[in-house]
């Protein structure tokens, strides 16, 4: 019987990614599967690189998860428990899964047996790790905090443009930063611009670009949000402030930004600390303290007289749709007439890679750009279409349950209790033989072992008969509330305003990506009724916690006018 084997690494940080110290869990890794003489392909290679332990979604994992759902694994090499998971708890939950789905796990400095002295050692390290981890970052915090009150250049780890940071391997000593003249004179020439000549930060990006100067990357195309952040940091007018961030709890998003997947490596967001609580470095100056203040008051004035102020929501789409060719976002363009004045009857959806003047004057993407009434009309369209034909939905949930049913034995569980026992019966009458010496020991051990063995597939057969019965309640759960869910909103579509319309657009859609001729609507289709909505007719807020991360897709085709009637509609669950 052939053994389909896997390996799995993890490293924590960028900087270990960067540095390829995965690699040698990958040697290790290799070599031991190569000395129990097993063969490894490429695609049983799960990397994750730069994914925190203490998260249990990472890409990789998740896909190895997959597979070993799907029996296409029976051994996985570990290089510790700790490149598994962080966490105690969730080590737990993985390995009891691997054993549920037969998969054997294989640690490179830890053997597991099925022995609960083996058990307890990886119960213990796994806390260990756990506590271990904890530690480290308390003492790491608490030494930065420490070494930036006493003025220690060491804890910035870094220097913006203007500045040449040296560390203390490459001066001998402490670190220190050093001021880049070349750059330093693009910094006041910013400072000046914005603090003496009152212009705005997209002005000052035209003038960088007409006199080449270039970013610290060598680019020749300056971002507005790279000058606003110069102009705010503090360290330009020698004060380096540390602790101006801090990391929470991730935020909602509406979709994954461009070149980062749905599952982020670091699932945090970064939140801005108060300024009262920032601890400040002295650092050389490039402008005077009094000029810093002068800017930071003109970028409050220009940010007070903004037009996103007042603009608010404004186009229904925001935030949801995406180019398919470059992957990046669309955006609402207004529309101006010969003399300059801006046409309020309509406007266009634009992909921002199509902005010559985002990438140095050379656009990246020849995608069209759309109308945001005819895009919208044509959304609004597909979403009270799903809404009013469930039976969609409902036909690939039926199908769903009929695999569940179609793949489930057709033993009872009854039945296997009924075996499981009489087994650990023989197991017994085997045992008492073997104590009172009526078979010796070479008779014994192979028929325990095949007893051992056939315990265990009945146990993960009736794990399976009972995980399929908790999936076909669930969807029945889910079908009979869906025709409900369905009238309940379909009796106040026609009644709903802008927002209540956008509201219900992004809690069904999860984005629409934008072709060249045609767009896919993707949706989130999971719906299932609150008790606090059911009861109110009227009350249409908990669309947003209807929906989870399943998806299925409904596509329209372009034409030159715009777009013509659904012509082939797709719909599927992930």
């Amino acid at each position: 019987m052939k053994i389909h084997t896997a390996i799995y690494a993890r490293v924590s940080s960028e900087k270990q990614a960067q540095t390829n110290t995965i690699d040698s869990q990958i040697a290790a890794l290799e070599e031991r599967v190569k000395a129990d003489e097993f063969q490894l392909i490429d695609e049983n290679k799960f990397i994750d690189n730069g994914y925190s332990g203490t998260d249990l979604t990472r890409p990789e994992l998740e896909r190895m998860r997959d597979q070993a759902a799907a029996g296409e694994i029976d051994r996985i090499y570990v290089h510790s428990p700790d490149r598994l998971a962080r966490k105690y708890a969730y080590q737990v939950i993985l390995m009891e899964e691997f054993n549920r789905f037969g998969v054997e796990v294989v640690f490179l400095n830890c053997e597991i047996d099925d022995n609960p002295e083996a058990q307890l050692l990886l119960q213990m390290q796994g806390m260990i790790s756990e506590y271990e981890r904890a530690k480290i970052m308390e003492r790491y915090r608490r030494g930065k905090i420490h070494a930036a009150r006493k003025g220690s250049i060491n804890v910035l780890s870094g220097a913006p443009y203007g500045y040449q940071y040296i560390n203390k391997h490459e001066s001998g000593g402490d670190a220190s930063i050093i001021i880049v003249d070349d750059e330093a004179e693009v910094v006041q020439k910013i400072f000046h611009w914005i603090g003496r000549m009152r212009l705005s930060i997209g002005e000052v990006c035209r003038r960088l670009v007409e006199a080449k100067h270039k970013t610290r990357f060598g680019k020749t195309y300056w971002d507005r949000s790279v000058v606003w952040g110069m102009l705010k940091n503090p360290i330009y007018m020698g004060k380096a402030a540390f602790g101006k961030t801090k990391i929470g709890k991730q935020l909602p998003r509406v979709r994954p930004q461009k070149h980062s997947s749905n599952q982020p490596k670091r699932a945090v967001s970064v939140y801005t600390v108060e300024k009262e609580n920032w601890i400040y470095i002295a650092t050389p100056a490039i402008v005077d303290e009094a000029l810093f203040e002068v800017v930071q008051q003109q970028l409050e004035e220009n940010r007070k007289r903004a037009r996103e102020k007042n603009c608010g929501a404004k186009y229904l789409l925001q935030g949801l749709l995406v180019c398919k060719h470059c992957q990046y976002s669309y955006y609402g363009k207004p529309v101006r007439n010969k003399r300059g004045k801006k046409i309020n009857s309509y406007a266009y959806y634009r992909c921002i890679g199509s902005d010559a003047y985002r990438f140095g004057g050379i656009k990246i993407c020849s995608n069209k750009q759309v109308r945001t009434d005819t895009l919208e009309i044509a959304v609004w369209e597909e979403v009270c279409q799903l809404l009013k034909t469930p039976h969609l939905i409902l036909d690939e949930y039926q199908r769903r349950i009929s695999e569940v049913n179609k793949n489930s034995s057709k033993v009872s569980i009854a039945l296997l209790e009924r075996k499981n026992k009489k087994i650990e019966l023989g197991v017994k009458r085997l045992i008492d033989s073997y104590t009172e010496g009526l078979i010796d020991k070479s008779e014994f051990e192979p028929r325990i072992k095949e007893m051992k063995r056939k315990i265990k597939l009945i146990q993960e057969e009736k794990d399976n008969l009972i995980e399929n019965e908790n999936t076909t309640k669930e969807m029945k759960l889910i079908v009979a509330n869906l025709e409900d869910f369905a009238k309940l909103v379909n009796n106040h579509l026609k009644q709903v305003d802008w927002m209540k319309k956008r509201d219900i657009i992004r809690a069904l859609v999860k984005r629409i990506e934008i072709g060249k001729e045609d767009v896919n609507i993707v949706f989130r289709i999971n719906p299932i009724i609150r008790d606090d909505s059911a009861n109110n007719e009227n009350n249409l807020d908990g669309l947003q916690h209807c929906c989870r991360s399943n998806e299925s897709c409904s596509s329209k085709h372009l034409s030159e006018r715009g777009y013509r009637s659904l012509v082939s509609r797709k719909l599927w669950i992930i």
